[in-house]
């Protein structure tokens, strides 16, 4: 798929587009949702998908290898798996088994950080200079101490070098966050007992998409998908209508809770700055959704 495709299928509004979704109003939320268009720009906007083309890569190339890359140069296929949760494995094989040979881990890692730094200078051109380095300083030292136990992504994130173009340093530290919140997220809803395809559907359908429309696109096949809609129904969380039942909408909202819940240092290190932060870098992240940096239908922004 190439970067002309991604646009026209993510990034260009639709007349119709559905309502946002209503999600909790708990700070930790309210700062995901703030960071996701930055933290994504990394391979939405143009000027990365012109850095994957330079390397020789198509979108997903980019976005799988550019994603793994913090795991190391040799890192296996089912590490890389194991920590991005949501995929299908026979996908992200194929996907880094063809990537891994074209672009060099230091030329990918190189890549995107060109293409996020120039792709938020641009859909940013309107917004103070100083907001966006304040932003960035004081998002990344909301994380530079807390624990990164359990944070694969997360901690290969924090390892890597910090760029020093204040664009490209508030991506870094938007998307480290926003791996520190999915690491999070994996946690509690494999505690809650679901596996990689069940943890994908209840999701779309809290977020009101139908079963498959979200889930397909990483991979799944629908024979797959039906299966975990059989076994979320079956414990009472799927209706015979194909949407969440109370229990179900319950059991999704206790696992944003525990989600929120494993990043309250980073929130308690923000401390009486949060609200003014996630003002801010909200500034930021409309400034990209509305430059078509990010994708329009809203339930694709909150669902990652």
């Amino acid at each position: 798929m190439n970067y002309a495709d991604v646009a026209t299928a993510y990034l260009t509004p639709r007349d119709t587009d559905p309502a946002p979704p209503v999600v909790p109003d708990s700070p930790a939320r309210r700062l995901r949702d703030a960071v996701e268009p930055i933290a994504t720009i990394g391979w939405w906007s143009q000027a990365a998908g012109e850095q994957f083309t330079a390397a020789g890569l198509d979108f997903f190339g980019g976005y799988v290898w550019g994603r793994a890359a913090s795991l190391g140069a040799d890192s296996d296929v089912s590490t890389v798996v194991s920590a991005f949760g949501v995929f299908d494995a026979g996908l992200v094989a194929a996907v880094l088994d063809a990537a891994k040979p074209v672009a060099s881990h230091g030329e990918i890692l190189a890549s995107r950080e060109r293409g996020a730094a120039a792709g938020l200078a641009a859909a940013a051109a309107t917004i103070d200079p100083d907001l966006v380095a304040s932003a960035g300083r004081r998002l990344r030292a909301s994380m530079d101490d807390v624990d990164g136990a359990a944070r694969p992504l997360f901690s290969g994130l924090r390892a890597l070098p910090t760029p020093s173009d204040p664009y490209g340093a508030l991506w870094r530290a938007a998307e480290m966050f926003r791996e520190h919140r999915g690491d999070g997220h994996l946690a509690a809803c494999v505690a809650a007992g679901l596996d990689q395809v069940e943890m994908n559907v209840l999701t779309e359908l809290w977020l009101d998409y139908p079963a498959g429309e979200y889930s397909g696109t990483r991979g799944f096949a629908p024979d797959r998908i039906e299966v975990a809609v059989s076994t979320l129904r079956s414990t009472g969380w799927v209706g015979d209508d194909g949407s969440l039942t109370p229990d179900g909408r319950a059991a999704r909202e206790e696992i944003e809770l525990a989600t929120d819940m494993s990043q309250h240092r980073v929130i308690a290190a923000l401390g009486d700055d949060a609200d003014e932060v996630i003002a801010d870098l909200a500034t930021i992240g409309d400034a990209v959704v509305t430059a078509h940096a990010a994708p329009a239908d809203p339930r694709k922004r909150a669902a990652g």
